[in-house]
């Protein structure tokens, strides 16, 4: 007889729609549909997706407590005997509900809960230390190599068997240790490390450190009213129609575009391409995230000296850090070279 697991995904994968449609509530839908087929092939009858669970990315962060609520009541009837979510990759929002979902399902229903995300996704930190995580890629194209790990994961944790160290079953590190009886005392080991690191070999370390990047504080200005400000934004404003097509997510490029003479950023002449959130609050006024008209009054007073007469622009969401730092460097060197103080960068 095999084993019955609930799946959830998000509207996405479910077919239903893209961000216009993150807002629909929980549903629930008999069987696998969407990566739930993949995962039943990897499955090979051993465990079955009795039910697939739906909701919108948005309706889960704005509504929390109510969809894990609304989701824990529909997945009660199926008398399962673990949980599944995702793979959410690089998606923060799904994967933050992921995360949030299978945590409670698993406190609520004490039942195994895994999903899939990349390692810069928000809901590693948020949730790694409390459920498994099987680590992707940073998009979907990663799909076929993730789902063997979650299945063959999911199989183990349903059949009562050990889970053994991250590296051999793919899952991000929980930050948990275990004590165990080595072959050789520590100060062994740690004198083999360092002889090993010394001859430049590799070694592995027993207490690996996160690693943070550090990023001096920039001077303060001491006269606003002779500072030249600039406009940055990840919020994806660009120009109607998206002239350098920009992508919604995971962006390779950054956009520069001229201000000269413009007062205030208008609805007819510019959007965003950012595929994040719910675009129509900045379709309908894009200065709710390039703020060029506040920052035209503040001119106008003195409060500042001028505005750069460029503004720079990309779309953050699913945008791998390499990417945004190797934008960051080129997008201050430039701005560097025109004379620019001081920048305000926006974000949504």
């Amino acid at each position: 007889m095999a084993y019955r697991v609930v799946h959830y995904i998000n509207q996405f994968f479910a077919n239903i729609g893209g961000e216009e449609m993150a807002h629909i509530t929980p549903e629930v839908r008999t069987g696998a549909l969407g990566p739930g087929l993949g995962l039943m092939r990897e499955f090979q009858g051993e465990v079955e997706i009795v039910a697939t669970v739906i909701c919108g990315d948005s309706y889960f962060n704005e509504n929390p407590e109510a969809a894990i609520k609304t989701i824990i009541e529909l997945i009660k009837p199926f008398n399962i005997d673990g949980f599944i979510a995702g793979p959410a990759f690089n998606a923060g929002r799904y994967g933050t509900a992921c995360g949030a979902i299978c945590k409670a399902v698993q406190d609520e229903l004490k039942i195994p809960a895994i999903t899939g995300m990349y390692i810069e996704n928000p809901g590693v930190d948020l949730y790694r230390k409390d459920i498994y995580i099987i680590e992707t890629a940073n998009a979907a194209t990663g799909m076929r190599k993730a789902l063997p790990l979650m299945a063959n994961l999911m199989k183990k944790l349903l059949r009562g068997e050990e889970i053994l160290d991250p590296e051999i079953e793919g899952y991000i590190p929980k930050g948990k240790r275990k004590n165990y009886f080595a072959e050789e005392i520590g100060a062994t080991r740690a004198v083999n490390m360092l002889l090993k690191k010394l001859k430049g070999e590799e070694y592995k370390t027993e207490y690996p450190m996160p690693e943070f990047d550090r990023v001096p504080p920039g001077k303060a200005i001491k006269d606003l009213s002779k500072a030249r400000i600039a406009l940055v934004t990840s919020g994806g404003i660009v120009p109607k129609g998206n002239p350098d097509h920009i992508e919604s997510s995971s962006a390779s490029k950054f956009g520069v575009y001229n201000i000269s003479g413009i007062e205030y950023l208008t609805n007819d002449k510019y959007q965003t391409a950012h595929g994040g959130y719910d675009p129509v609050y900045a379709n309908e006024d894009p200065n709710r995230v390039l703020p060029l008209d506040a920052l035209r009054d503040l001119e106008k007073e003195g409060v500042i000296g001028s505005i750069h007469p460029y503004f720079y622009t990309t779309v953050g969401n699913g945008t791998a850090v390499k990417s945004a730092k190797a934008f960051s460097e080129q997008i201050a060197e430039r701005l560097r070279q025109d004379g620019v103080d001081a920048v305000i960068l926006t974000s949504t």
